[in-house]
């Protein structure tokens, strides 16, 4: 993974606008984070496979090296994930954006694809 470029997340956003597309968010400050930590509240958000068809897409952010990508769906919701520090394009062109805490471990994902998920 690379770390984000926000000219080229952008321009990747872009391209998936105004399609259908599954998406995958997952947010933890547990499993992958600090599960260990008696001191830390865990939590946390799993969504895969979810189809749904964004009309914008804007990255945000970046000063403290973690930046915020909001979707705003065609039906006037909108899909807002913050703390994503690295992106990739896969194997099978799905584009993937990772947030990773101080230690590397995983806190935030956001994957976007024309395609389901591997399930």
């Amino acid at each position: 993974m690379e770390t984000i470029d926000r000219g080229k997340v952008q321009e990747m956003l872009n391209q998936y606008q105004n399609q259908p597309v599954y998406i995958h968010v997952e947010i933890t400050s547990g499993v992958y984070a600090d599960h260990l930590n008696e001191d830390v509240f865990n939590a946390g958000t799993f969504l895969r496979n979810i189809q749904v068809e964004y009309i914008q897409g804007a990255i945000r952010g970046g000063k403290d090296g973690a930046y915020r990508v909001g979707l705003k769906l065609v039906n006037g919701g909108w899909i807002y994930v913050l703390g994503l520090t690295h992106y990739a394009i896969n194997e099978n062109d799905e584009f993937i954006m990772h947030g990773f805490d101080h230690d590397g471990k995983l806190a935030s994902a956001l994957e976007i694809s024309s395609n389901e998920f591997f399930k």
